[in-house]
């Protein structure tokens, strides 16, 4: 996939995942728009710049993996991942009707490109903790990044993952904390 370089580009590109976000959201007539609106820039840098992954090849060896923990606001990152070549920008306007792959939140078992399924805040730091902690085990150079909402700072599992990561010394892993200053 084509990365962008330009901080124009990415800002246009950021746009257009919010632009999305809104029709999706507005098809749908419910969602949370507040939290997927003030992560569409780093959704942009993630899925246009820094993540390596490949949409036509999901479970490619060499990806980087994505834990979204705060599930609910899942419309911006399948905005940027239909951009991003994972599915047809069309099926966004599917966004949580019955039978959609495009839940309220992410389902990995119907959408290829997810890595996990997020539900209870403070669970999604624990699985990416695993994950990276596995693949540092394998001696593989893949990343783990984790976005985070600041509700989750409260959760005992939370923060035993913090723990985890530091003892261990996980620089595989980058947790991304929304703190909700839009």
């Amino acid at each position: 996939m084509n990365k962008l370089t330009k901080i124009k580009d990415l800002q246009m590109m950021a746009d257009i995942i919010r632009e999305d976000t809104i029709t999706s959201l507005t098809q749908a007539k419910s969602g949370h728009s507040a939290g997927s609106l003030g992560m569409a820039d780093i959704f942009t840098v993630l899925y246009f710049n820094v993540l390596k992954h490949d949409p036509k090849k999901p479970k490619w060896e060499g990806r980087d993996r994505l834990v979204l923990s705060n599930g609910h606001i899942c419309p911006v990152m399948y905005a940027a991942m239909a951009n991003a070549g994972y599915f047809p920008k069309k099926e966004l306007l599917t966004l949580r009707k019955l039978g959609t792959r495009l839940q309220g939140h992410p389902h990995r078992e119907t959408l290829p490109g997810l890595e996990t399924t997020s539900g209870p805040l403070g669970c999604g730091l624990s699985q990416a903790v695993g994950m990276a902690y596995g693949l540092r085990l394998d001696k593989k150079p893949n990343l783990v990044f984790c976005l985070c909402s600041d509700g989750e700072q409260d959760e005992g599992n939370h923060w035993e993952a913090v723990m985890f990561a530091a003892k261990n010394k996980l620089n595989n892993l980058i947790a991304i904390t929304d703190r909700n200053y839009i």
